[in-house]
């Protein structure tokens, strides 16, 4: 490997209820969504300064995304919520979307119906089961897509707008823009996993793909010839011993988090580029659902190799 990976443990951040489903980072604050309740967890000295979002309705969050100062929140009730963050650091709840306006626009017209389930359709601009991920490229919705035949269970966008979305089908796909149709249509689909495929994670420029799947397997994919339509599998890095729920690339390490109760951090061998396990990180109780990893300068060139993990666990740290 480049060096030994070097850790030590910080501190552990209790939420108000237990079973987190997500995990993220934005403006030095930590986002934990915990069932249906967000903390927000301030990183300059590590503690609690909100939790929104305390209707048990919405059912559990499963994502959170952010735009400026609004936050963007995904829910199993078929719903995505925006708030805005104040400048008291609390957070204010502006719009559910799609909005009551939206649905009243659409709902008179046929051909804004699509099958979503058999013998049932919808609005296509309206989710008919939980909003399992986002990713952020404007405000609107412009384009519904069937995309694949069991649950997303994560998306990722690249730098040049490529889409890749890994489902329980076992397919990751590759999607782009077509500006001629506006619309996005499907480039390939990336190898198939056996098992359900859970996580997905993009390295620094976008040419290496990397997917987890159920079977506690890490697959490893590079773009040949500079695009999406040629994508080989490297590599299959096995050593946890339970299901892949969550894959973070930072700083050239790569993150997962597992079933098994345990983190593994990743790095390239020395002269072969081959990913080892360079690190293996325990003390969760139970299966590790969410990573978030931050560098400690403001890009990878400028962290001086000092990475703070983020690890989210069904026991509620």
């Amino acid at each position: 490997m480049n060096g030994s990976i070097n850790h030590h443990y910080v501190t552990s951040l209790k939420t108000l209820t237990p079973h987190i489903t997500c995990l993220t980072v934005h403006r030095n604050l930590l986002y934990a969504a915990s069932l249906n309740l967000i903390n927000v967890f301030d990183l300059s000295h590590y503690t609690q300064i909100d939790a929104f979002n305390e209707s048990p309705a919405s059912g559990f969050v499963k994502s959170i995304a952010f735009s400026g100062s609004r936050v963007f929140t995904a829910h199993q009730d078929c719903k995505i919520r925006v708030w805005l963050i104040t400048p008291s650091k609390r957070h204010r709840l502006l719009s559910s979307l799609p909005t009551v306006k939206d649905k009243l626009n659409r709902c008179i017209i046929p051909r804004n119906y699509v099958t979503v389930r058999r013998h049932r359709k919808g609005l296509w601009i309206q989710h008919c089961d939980t909003v399992s991920d986002l990713g952020l490229n404007g405000l609107s919705c412009l384009e519904s897509v069937k995309a694949h035949e069991d649950a997303i269970n994560a998306v990722v966008v690249s730098d040049d707008g490529a889409v890749y979305t890994a489902s329980a089908d076992g397919c990751i796909k590759v999607w782009k823009r077509d500006d001629k149709a506006k619309r996005h249509v499907l480039v390939r689909t990336v190898g198939k996993h056996k098992p359900t495929v859970n996580a997905l994670a993009l390295d620094g420029d976008g040419t290496t793909l990397f997917s987890g799947g159920s079977d506690g397997t890490i697959c490893r994919w590079e773009s040949k010839c500079g695009g999406e339509n040629d994508v080989v599998l490297v590599e299959t890095l096995r050593g946890h011993g339970g299901a892949i729920l969550c894959l973070v690339n930072v700083t050239g390490l790569l993150v997962s988090g597992s079933a098994d109760r345990t983190i593994r951090i990743w790095q390239k061998k020395r002269g072969s580029g081959v990913l080892l396990c360079g690190a293996v990180l325990g003390g969760h109780e139970k299966p590790i659902k969410s990573l978030v990893a931050v560098s400690s300068g403001e890009d990878d060139s400028d962290s001086n190799g000092v990475v703070t993990i983020f690890s989210g666990s069904l026991d509620g740290d």
